[in-house]
């Protein structure tokens, strides 16, 4: 992305506030004159987004020694599987390096013994023969193990949010245990 704009200091942060060393990955954090100081009539929300005056912008990223921003993924969307961080931008570039990939998106799965596992759903060009075997063998060149996809799933199209972006929140539902159906 580049450096803080003029009047702004960037920082990265672990989990307890602490700021991390050039290189490191954690949250992006910002403060300065022209960065917001609160939601409107929101309290609760302000005191969670901001935070000793720096605002916490949900995005994971690195800087590097002079001070450039590169950024990794959101923490939302972040999957830990047996305690490693898995970032789903990272499996979804790794795919989409694929001749045969339109466009991927890759969420965490609820899993009995590490937690949450990479599910990756795949819209593939049209009349493109790939399928999810090829599509695996393509990442094992790519990434650990730990980060390969536990699925993948050839779509036709991913879901949309009402602005166009990509439905996680969506995508991710359809993992969730369902409720037992009551007896009536």
């Amino acid at each position: 992305m580049g450096p803080a704009l003029p009047g702004q200091t960037l920082a990265i942060m672990d989990d307890s506030g602490a700021r991390l060393p050039p290189g490191a990955v954690g949250e992006v954090v910002v403060r300065g004159a022209n960065v917001m100081h609160g939601y409107l009539g929101r309290p609760e929300e302000t005191d969670r987004t901001i935070v000793d005056g720096w605002l916490h912008t949900g995005d994971v990223g690195r800087l590097d020694e002079d001070g450039y921003l590169t950024l990794v993924d959101r923490i939302k969307d972040m999957i830990i599987r047996g305690g490693e961080n898995i970032y789903p931008k990272e499996i979804e570039n790794a795919l989409a390096t694929h001749d045969g990939v339109l466009e991927a998106a890759v969420v965490g799965a609820p899993h009995d013994v590490y937690g949450e596992v990479p599910v990756a759903y795949v819209v593939t060009y049209p009349d493109s023969p790939v399928t999810e075997d090829q599509l695996t063998e393509h990442l094992r060149d790519r990434l650990t193990k730990v980060k390969l996809p536990v699925a993948i799933h050839i779509v036709d199209a991913l879901p949309r949010n009402p602005v166009g972006k990509i439905d996680k929140p969506g995508l991710r539902s359809r993992h969730r245990p369902q409720p037992a159906a009551t007896r009536g």
